[in-house]
């Protein structure tokens, strides 16, 4: 994982301090690109300790097209929280609660998690119905259909909804390329990257996509190309990126995946096993929001 490290030098030695619309401030550099070879082994980084669980999680809630959080909570899966929570302090019903009685709320409370758990048409919602469009079956066709295709594209960013959603799409649109040899390549654009604390999630997440579409199409992973447009370090993450590149990078773990008999749209958490997972230890920063 020196591709991230090598990330973080980039904007630190390169980044222009900027205001931001959380008022935390950033260093940010507009445009990178990195690459992962999925044959190297998972790109979960080992600078830190990653939350994996997470990750799969996140990865089956957008892939059902569900954009509530109760899912994720029900699972103790806490990093979409802050979103729906500042939308519900808004509402007459807020009774000054704090985030973790709000997530109880969302917990134990159907009714209330359907109406104050509810992110807007985020990722889900578009993957799997934009204007109408299932365009995650659409895609998952077209590349056992016509793998040579140059539109295996997804979007997230959908104009006509963006301003209904708790939070626009930082990964915004993604791409998938078969090649000659029985490989699949992924490539992402991320409109804009939290690189402490996104980045590494985001990382991990688009590489779990690429390892499932390539079961269900039978085909091998190979890279995924993480491309950034507004590439930032919250003022706040400065000591925590710079503690992670003085860590030496270690060995990467190994996804494995139960497929027998199942398709993409049958896997759950437990058919998901990380394998040999070592990594420093955890480093801990504040969300801007």
């Amino acid at each position: 994982m020196q591709q991230y490290l090598n990330l973080i030098k980039e904007v630190l030695n390169e980044g222009e301090s900027r205001d931001d619309r959380t008022n935390t401030g950033t260093l940010s550099k507009f445009g990178t690109q990195s690459r992962y070879d999925l044959r190297d082994g998972f790109p979960l980084l080992t600078t830190k300790k990653m939350f994996f669980k997470g990750i799969v999680h996140e990865m089956l809630w957008f892939i059902k097209g569900d954009t509530n959080i109760k899912y994720l909570v029900d699972n103790n899966v806490n990093i979409w929280n802050e979103w729906p929570f500042e939308l519900y302090k808004k509402s007459e019903e807020y009774k000054n609660e704090s985030l973790q009685e709000y997530v109880q709320k969302i917990k134990n409370d159907l009714n209330f998690a359907k109406k104050y758990g509810e992110l807007g048409p985020v990722y889900g919602k578009q993957w799997r119905n934009f204007n109408g469009v299932d365009q995650f079956s659409k895609l998952i066709g077209n590349i056992k259909n016509n793998p040579y295709s140059r539109r295996h594209i997804i979007t997230a960013w959908n104009p006509s909804e963006v301003d209904d959603m708790a939070l626009p799409p930082c990964h915004s649109l993604f791409q998938f390329y078969v090649s000659k040899s029985g490989y699949l390549d992924l490539q992402l654009y991320q409109r804009s990257g939290d690189i402490f604390l996104g980045v590494p999630f985001n990382i991990a997440s688009y590489s779990l996509l690429l390892i499932l579409v390539s079961l269900e199409c039978k085909l091998k992973p190979r890279y995924f190309i993480h491309t950034i447009g507004d590439a930032h370090i919250y003022s706040n993450h400065l000591e925590q990126v710079k503690l992670q590149i003085t860590r030496e990078p270690l060995k990467l773990s190994k996804v494995e995946v139960d497929f027998e008999g199942k398709n993409i749209f049958d896997i759950k958490f437990e058919d998901i096993k990380l394998l040999d997972y070592v990594s420093h230890p955890q480093i801990k920063g504040d969300i801007a929001v």
